[in-house]
């Protein structure tokens, strides 16, 4: 897939929040969004650009194209309309405080200002600053300032585990730890699902043709006895992570750093979705993420 960092900052902490939360929201999985979003990192105030706290958030989807039309709604919605914020493009903030942040090959760019501009009526101003056009756009707060492009990258997404409990508290705590590790690695990818985690994974295609995607029924331990089962015995319910990264060395650092994390008392086993190599060019072998690079 494809991605582009979106980078937000505002007059404080909780208005950042409410923009990225806002921006961020229903972008779960492409099979019904737009895009996959989440947020990959926070800015401190002394390396965002104006000098406030900041935020960067990922966008994938499958084209340009479509990463464009995603970003300028999700950018129009719900940045353009959120007290004090303004708009950059991620992959240009400063990273001297964040040393681990990596890009993917880039293809192009897309419009963002070029598109939004024009909610200005015609009283839009653009800036040049440090070679890059900004647009001004008045509203009733003052100006909304945003680029008039961000630059997007060759990404990987659908990275995954599946975390195989005892019963709910074991794997939500598992989740959890998993969750704040992978976290904790501080950049180059997101969990675009909810908290980070996905109670309902799901298989390719289903028994109704009008479906992309249905439950993937062998892990549901509730049809054990009815179905194939690829739930372990001591199993009674699964959690999925999906992580989405900038390369395909960042998604396998994610996995191993969060099955590390995850396992531990309650969780009998930890696995992956294995989809027979069908959606992509990128397999990630779960041992093969614990062998020595070298001998």
């Amino acid at each position: 897939m494809v991605y582009a960092r979106i980078g937000i900052t505002a007059h404080d902490d909780y208005w950042l929040d409410a923009a990225v939360r806002s921006f961020t929201g229903y972008g779960t999985s492409v099979i019904g969004c737009d895009a996959e979003v989440g947020l990959e990192r926070l800015v401190s105030p002394n390396c965002s650009p104006d000098g406030r706290p900041g935020a960067v958030c990922m966008v994938f989807g499958f084209s340009s194209s479509g990463l464009e039309k995603a970003i300028v709604n999700r950018v129009g919605q719900c940045l353009l309309t959120c007290p004090s914020t303004f708009v950059f493009d991620g992959a240009l903030l400063d990273h001297s405080n964040a040393g681990f942040v990596t890009h993917g090959e880039r293809l192009d760019s897309i419009g963002v200002g070029r598109v939004l501009r024009y909610f200005g009526d015609g009283f839009q101003k653009s800036k040049m600053i440090e070679g890059q056009r900004y647009w001004r756009i008045p509203v009733m707060e003052g100006e909304f300032v945003l680029p008039e492009m961000v630059q997007v990258f060759k990404g990987v997404a659908g990275g995954n585990l599946l975390i195989e409990a005892e019963n709910v508290s074991s794997g939500l705590n598992s989740l959890r730890r998993a969750i704040d590790c992978i976290r904790a690695l501080g950049g180059n990818t997101i969990l675009p699902f909810p908290g980070g985690a996905v109670r309902s994974g799901s298989k390719v295609g289903s028994q109704y043709k009008a479906l992309r995607a249905s439950t993937s029924h062998e892990f549901c331990p509730t049809l054990r006895g009815r179905v194939f089962s690829q739930v372990h015995s001591d199993a009674n319910c699964v959690y999925e992570i999906v992580i989405d990264g900038v390369d395909e060395a960042s998604v396998a650092a994610a996995m191993k750093n969060g099955i590390e994390a995850a396992a531990g008392p309650g969780i009998p086993a930890i696995g992956a979705g294995n989809y027979g190599g069908k959606l992509g060019k990128f397999h990630f072998h779960l041992h093969d993420l614990f062998r020595p690079t070298c001998e």
